[in-house]
């Protein structure tokens, strides 16, 4: 069942909600930096050649590895979303209020139109990648397929870190959480361009003015994240209680 709430404009403009929206937008710029940055700079010592099988190892990793840094330094502040998908999908099951969860939203994609323009600016005007569907699949499959492994990272933050019950394996969220993201790109990078995250891939869409295909990476994500909130929400945490006042990784 959705246990969406709507909130109050006392909550979502309190201290500490303007403190957690300032770490959603730094945590998501430093991800989105790195993660982007990764596939610039495997460009630039390949001198622009096409992305191999050692630069999706490569993109992959580096995503994966910004993605545990980003969500272990806003963790303790704004639950460390740094993605409008977990923001939603946190949301369907009663972790975060949806006004709350709008200003995440625009932290999020704020935090990536500036780093893609820091790493515009400081390559020296290298164009920054938007992702996009391959040419060998259509629309349909794209969207599929970034349902799927956005179902699969929401729900891995559900069992690591947003279920009461998870005891011990909470502190080894961000690492799992990290882990999902880097084998989602290696398994769909070639494919849909993996993801997973609206704002990862807004921020470039909106830089490189490649907005084409931006709105798969909407649907998609939104979709897979809001699955991911009913299921684990309704099946596996067993007990439901309104809103907290904290919000979770």
């Amino acid at each position: 069942m959705v246990k969406l709430a709507f909130g109050d404009f006392g909550d979502s403009f309190s201290f500490a909600s303007l403190k957690a929206y300032l770490a959603e937008f730094i945590a998501t710029l430093v991800f989105v930096f790195a993660g982007v940055g990764s596939a610039l700079a495997f460009s630039k010592v390949t001198e622009g050649g096409a992305l191999d099988p050692a630069g999706l190892v490569a993109v992959a990793v580096a995503h994966a590895f910004a993605l545990f840094v980003g969500v272990s330094i806003a963790a303790n502040v704004s639950g460390g979303h740094l993605n409008p998908a977990v923001t939603f999908g946190l949301a369907i099951g009663g972790h975060i209020t949806l006004l709350t969860g709008f200003f995440y939203w625009i932290a999020q994609v704020l935090g990536s139109i500036v780093a893609c323009l820091l790493l515009q600016f400081s390559t020296n005007g290298m164009s920054v990648p938007a992702h996009g569907v391959d040419a060998g699949m259509n629309v349909l499959e794209g969207i599929v397929m970034e349902i799927v492994i956005t179902f699969a990272l929401v729900y891995t933050v559900y069992a690591t870190a947003a279920d009461p019950k998870k005891g011990q394996i909470g502190i080894i969220a961000p690492i799992a959480i990290g882990f999902i993201v880097g084998a989602n790109i290696l398994a769909a990078g070639p494919f849909s361009g993996g993801s997973m995250n609206p704002a990862r891939s807004f921020g470039p869409a909106v830089v490189s003015g490649d907005l084409a295909q931006s709105w798969v990476y909407w649907v998609g994500p939104l979709i897979g994240g809001g699955l991911a909130g009913l299921v684990y929400g309704d099946i596996f945490i067993e007990s439901y209680s309104p809103v907290p006042s904290e919000s979770y990784a």
